[in-house]
């Protein structure tokens, strides 16, 4: 396993956090959780257009360099939440 680097991904949730899916990923790319975390508020502020009750950013982990097969990284905790 190479680098670890951490992006944003948007969830957009129909019943509070629980039946969740994957609206957009921000491309940005964090070396640390703690930068990631940080940057979530504006992420799900900037992103905040999706037609759902709930929206959910959190930080998930990936590879540094995109790895072949498109596997969908895992997630990592750190998540905020916009509803209304």
């Amino acid at each position: 396993m190479g680098p670890v680097a951490y992006v944003i991904a948007i969830l957009g949730c129909a019943d509070g956090s629980g039946a969740c899916q994957p609206v957009a990923t921000v491309p940005t790319r964090y070396e640390s959780k703690a930068a990631c975390s940080a940057a979530t508020g504006a992420a799900l502020a900037a992103n905040s257009d999706f037609d759902f009750p709930t929206l959910v950013a959190e930080c998930r982990t990936t590879r540094a360099v995109p790895a072949a097969g498109g596997k969908e990284p895992r997630t990592a905790r750190g998540v905020v939440t916009r509803e209304g």
